[in-house]
């Protein structure tokens, strides 16, 4: 048990500061749109969907390689409470265009980037 809390622990600590990375990256646009969490995001469900794929298809992979990284860099890695605080703020400054974009297009590209990486890797 403790041996899997430090996997996820350390994947987490990873993934958290490649998500900071990208942001950094990213930088602040002009357009209003929050670009680095969108992209951190959809390349957290290709990714997890690589992952599945992987271990669906190698199910001689320990446990202990999901854990650190589907559990814990992906979980580090993508952030659900920052999507929801943006897509809140987009609302309160009245750009229903934009966290309609936001909303929508981060779940369904999400959804589907996690079926073609799961698919590429089946």
């Amino acid at each position: 048990m403790i041996k899997d809390i430090i996997l996820v622990g350390i994947g987490s600590g990873i993934g958290g500061i490649c998500r900071y990375l990208v942001s950094v990256f990213m930088g602040q646009t002009h357009s209003g749109f929050p670009w680095g969490t969108f992209v951190v995001n959809i390349v957290g469900c290709l990714l997890i969907g690589i992952l599945w794929g992987l271990m669906s298809r190698f199910q001689n992979l320990a446990p202990a390689f999901s854990l650190l990284l589907m559990v814990g860099f992906c979980g580090g890695f993508t952030t659900f409470s920052t999507f929801s605080k943006e897509g809140l703020t987009l609302l309160q400054t009245d750009n229903y265009m934009l966290f309609t974009l936001y909303v929508l297009g981060s779940v369904v590209i999400g959804i589907m980037a996690v079926g073609i990486g799961y698919l590429v890797t089946k």
